[in-house]
């Protein structure tokens, strides 16, 4: 038995070897289940190979894919699910036998793909997870063995023939002009230095389609309010500039004027959105706030910050922006990524059309 005690390792594998509690090492998703040229003897005496070619995986995702945290927190999570499902009884009973040797006397050299097949259809079968959640996860499996082969520290993927449920894209949601419209008096009835802030971050995520996690990690030097134009950096540390439309600008005027440096509490803080202790705004804290707004304003418990994204592009698109410019202002890497919010366009048509924002000046920011 190994870790907490509820799982049994064949005998062949502990032979000479000894007890060894390897529990305290899941956090850091090793597994010697995750190399299939990992035997036995490496997991349990060499577990910090295991464990270092992990964190070489998440270094690779970090540096030279530069994925966001908030993705590398979702690889590290299905990731955990994955190396804790093939620690089991059930996941171990797949592991092969090799050269015909009886698996009782056999260390088991990797996990099977049986083991990863089984993987899956328990998440589908007994999980009843949806396809949509099945194939982000089959892509984190996919992702790590991909670069494990590329290391050559494993001759092939088990998951190499494993294909994909079939997931029908959703459309995005977007908001009409008039529900922006009342959620827009809500966040203006109030002139408090939280007020003041409120507005401008509602504001800047609709007039530049900005994600959350790029706009409270806007700096007041990538504002350029005399230029009317905000400085973004996206996913891969891709900056855009991006136009503001005079009530947007206005707003952070206000903002930065009379309301920021009462957030700030003398904190040498260059973050442009503050929280009450002078702290940059997370993510999660302006969820909050939005709902709180969502609700006053008698829209659905579905909004979220991501709404107003998917709202600006499809009425820009609606008003006849270009995919391209549209790909730019969004800070999409490919093209067919944008290209969903014409289908969103074709299925519900926005009515009312919004001022075409001025053309973004060559080179600026790409």
């Amino acid at each position: 038995m190994f870790g907490n005690g509820d799982v049994s390792v064949p005998a062949c594998a502990t032979r000479g070897l000894g007890v060894v509690d390897v529990s305290k090492w899941f956090h850091l998703l090793p597994c010697a289940t995750l190399s299939p040229v990992l035997n036995a003897a490496q997991f349990f005496i060499e577990g910090d190979v295991v464990i270092s070619e992990i964190e070489r995986f998440f270094e690779y995702l970090q540096g030279e894919r530069q994925l966001a945290p908030n993705t590398l927190a979702a690889y590290r999570n299905d990731l955990s699910q994955f190396t804790e499902y093939v620690a089991t009884p059930r996941a171990i009973q797949f592991l092969n036998p090799t050269n015909g040797t009886p698996a009782s006397e056999t260390q088991p050299s990797a996990v099977s793909q049986a083991a990863v097949f089984d993987f899956f259809s328990y998440l589908r079968d007994e999980r009843q997870y949806s396809a949509a959640t099945i194939a982000r996860k089959m892509a984190a499996v996919k992702s790590l063995y991909q670069f494990l082969v590329r290391d050559g520290k494993v001759a092939r993927s088990p998951v190499a023939d494993l294909g994909a449920p079939e997931v029908k894209k959703a459309l995005p949601r977007a908001l009409s002009l008039e529900d922006v419209s009342n959620l827009m008096l809500q966040v203006e009835k109030r002139q408090t230095p939280e007020a003041l802030r409120d507005c401008a971050m509602l504001r800047v995520l609709y007039a530049t389609g900005m994600r959350v996690t790029e706009m409270v990690s806007l700096d007041l030097c990538d504002l350029n309010l005399e230029e009317s134009t905000v400085l973004c950096t996206g996913r891969g540390k891709r900056k855009r500039t991006l136009p503001l439309d005079e009530d947007t600008t206005y707003s952070l005027k206000q903002y930065t004027v009379a309301g920021r440096g009462q957030l700030s509490r003398a904190v040498d803080n260059q973050a442009l959105f503050l929280n009450h202790r002078g702290q940059r705004l997370t993510r999660q804290g302006f969820w909050l706030i939005m709902k709180g707004f969502a609700r006053d304003a008698g829209l659905s418990a579905l909004v979220t910050p991501h709404t107003l994204r998917h709202s600006f592009a499809a009425h820009r698109l609606n008003d006849g922006i270009s995919l391209p410019h549209l790909r730019y202002l969004l800070g999409h890497a490919n093209l067919s990524t944008t290209q969903i919010y014409q289908q969103l366009r074709d299925q519900q048509p926005v009515l009312e059309s919004l001022p075409e924002p001025e053309p973004v000046a060559a080179g600026s920011g790409r």
